[in-house]
């Protein structure tokens, strides 16, 4: 049954079909119908006002890794709109689904170089799955329910939504129908049973078999069936730096992590098994180093839902096309259950190896001042593994990633491919939302939270409780480190002079906490935790302490770097 409605009331009419409960945005000429709007639905929708639609964007990322969901953010044309395009280059490269709505300019106007118009459909094309400029109001439901079966399905990613001012004023009849399929989009490809047999000899035949895991078995709602072949299975398994949390980090087969700065041994053993079973991953250049000397020794076997990404980097000796939800318990019924405890036994002492050269140093530091490492270890030792952990981007996300165990999925959030520095704050406010019940701590440098800082404003706002952990060592790490091993330490442009970064907090209504030494951390952690509210802990941190260990760019995952060179 259709009722007689304006534009803009579509748009949140059919929001509330789709089941929408928070939108993130920022206001403004264009857009304003819909906000005007929005007014009369407060009820069912919350909307969030962000600082900068740059914060809307990641907040909505945020939301939507923690949840699974869909993640919404609003904007206005022009400035507005392009202010969301990093924040969807991220989503896109990390496969998060969001849609995207943006006012444009009086349809008449198009083309014309009216003001704050920008051709956003244009310029989102290339990180967008799928994009469409609605000029007309009646097409606003279909272009919603066509929106949010593109973004969710398959592998996910964001879509963007341009709707001219007009269509927003304009009447239509409404009624609401949710889009189940697409003629020529195939989300699901069909499994070819023979692939699955063919992996599975390849498998059972296989004296050092090595699993590589990524983010497409968390997106595939696939963590149970992947424990399960796991375990009948008896194969070690590394993780990409998305892929975290997908199984317990304390799990007897989770072997670590994976690429330029990950565990030593699941990079070396790349080069040294002869079966390599990816599932769900893409096989990034930051995973791979020099692709002329990976895992050449190797068969390869794919499982992977998007058919562009096999054989896009490593050529598949056998793909697997589907759902990993549905093609790994196929995969499982024809494993065979076999003991690889000797195999297992090469990673652990390569461990031992990283231990004695790296992690002991990490977690016992020799020098006086703090480290990064050990103030991630005793947070997320603090909160037993059960915390969402979100981070930005440099030196500390490595550390993170490193060091911080995990319980349950979907508790790690962070900018993977793109890496957005500037994506933390907004992120976190996001997965709080998102995830009200559970705790959500951040993990900042002093570089990305000044990208978004005006973020902490909206976190007072709305009354999220996120524990800010600035881990300040007055430079921009990641780069320095590279500076120190590459350009013989020609520190350009790379220090940092800071403001005072607690009394920035509390002028957007947040307290903190500033640590100088570690026998301050213990209390102040304490104090950050035990506090209902937001929170901003700011530790000051040693300037040269590197991850290690390293692979360096354009060298074999065997080349790596345990310590510093002479």
């Amino acid at each position: 049954m259709s009722k007689k409605t304006t534009g803009s009331h579509a748009v949140m009419l059919s929001l509330i079909e789709e089941g929408v409960d928070y939108i993130f945005g920022y206001p403004g000429g264009a857009i304003m119908p819909v906000y005007d709007s929005m007014m009369n639905y407060q009820a069912k929708i919350k909307h969030i006002l962000t600082r900068h639609e740059q914060g809307a964007v990641h907040a909505a990322q945020g939301y939507a890794r923690v949840t699974g969901r869909v993640g919404v953010c609003l904007a206005t044309s022009g400035p507005g709109a392009t202010n969301l395009i990093t924040g969807i280059a991220d989503a896109m490269i990390d496969s998060t689904p969001l849609v995207c709505i943006t006012g444009q300019v009086i349809s008449p106007l198009l083309g014309t170089d009216a003001f704050q118009e920008t051709d956003v459909v244009g310029i989102s094309m290339p990180v967008t799955k799928w994009n469409y400029l609605v000029t007309k109001s009646e097409e606003i439901p279909w272009a919603i329910a066509r929106a949010f079966y593109i973004a969710s399905t398959g592998r996910p990613g964001p879509v963007l939504l341009d709707i001219s001012k007009d269509a927003q004023f304009g009447e239509l009849d409404f009624s609401y129908k949710k889009c189940t399929g697409l003629r020529s989009y195939v989300p699901k490809p069909k499994i070819d049973p023979s692939n699955i047999a063919q992996a599975a000899e390849l498998i059972n035949k296989a004296k050092k078999p090595y699993i590589l895991f990524g983010q497409g078995i968390i997106l595939g709602n696939a963590e149970n069936e992947f424990k399960t072949f796991l375990e009948k299975s008896g194969i070690p398994a590394a993780w990409t730096i998305l892929g975290v949390s997908a199984l317990d980090s304390d799990h007897p087969l989770n072997m670590g992590m994976l690429g330029m700065h990950g565990n030593y041994a699941p990079n070396i053993m790349n080069n040294k098994c002869d079966v390599l079973i990816a599932i769900g991953m893409r096989f990034d250049d930051r995973v791979t180093g020099n692709l002329n000397s990976f895992a050449k020794q190797a068969k390869i076997i794919h499982l992977e839902i998007d058919h562009s990404e096999i054989d896009k980097n490593v050529k598949t000796d056998i793909a697997v096309l589907g759902d990993v939800k549905d093609s790994l318990p196929l995969l499982t019924e024809l494993v065979e259950k076999k003991d690889h405890s000797a195999w297992i036994g090469e990673f652990k002492k390569l461990y031992k190896v990283e231990y004695e050269k790296v992690i002991k140093n990490d977690f016992f530091p020799r020098k006086e001042g703090l480290v990064m490492s050990e103030v991630i270890y005793k947070i997320n030792e603090r909160t037993k593994g059960e915390a969402i952990i979100v981070t930005d981007v440099g030196q500390h996300q490595m550390f993170a990633s490193r060091y911080a165990k995990f319980r349950n999925s979907r508790s790690f959030v962070t900018s993977g491919g793109l890496g957005t520095m500037g994506f933390g704050l907004p992120a976190a406010h996001g997965a709080k939302i998102g995830a009200p019940d559970r705790e959500v701590i951040l993990f900042v440098g002093d570089g990305g939270i000044q990208m978004t800082i005006q973020e902490l404003c909206t976190i007072n706002q709305t009354r999220a409780a996120v524990k800010i952990v600035l881990l300040n060592n007055k430079y921009l790490g990641m780069v320095r480190q590279w500076q120190e091993m590459f350009f013989n330490k020609r520190y350009a442009e790379t220090y940092l002079m800071n403001p005072d970064f607690i009394q920035v907090a509390k002028g957007f209504g947040i307290p903190g906490k500033k640590i100088l030494s570690r026998p301050e951390l213990d209390a102040g952690i304490d104090e950050m935790l035990n506090y209902k509210g937001a929170f901003l802990l700011e530790v000051s941190i040693e300037k040269e302490n590197n991850v290690f260990p390293m692979v360096p760019v354009g060298a074999s995952v065997s080349d790596v770097i345990l310590e510093p060179q002479s």
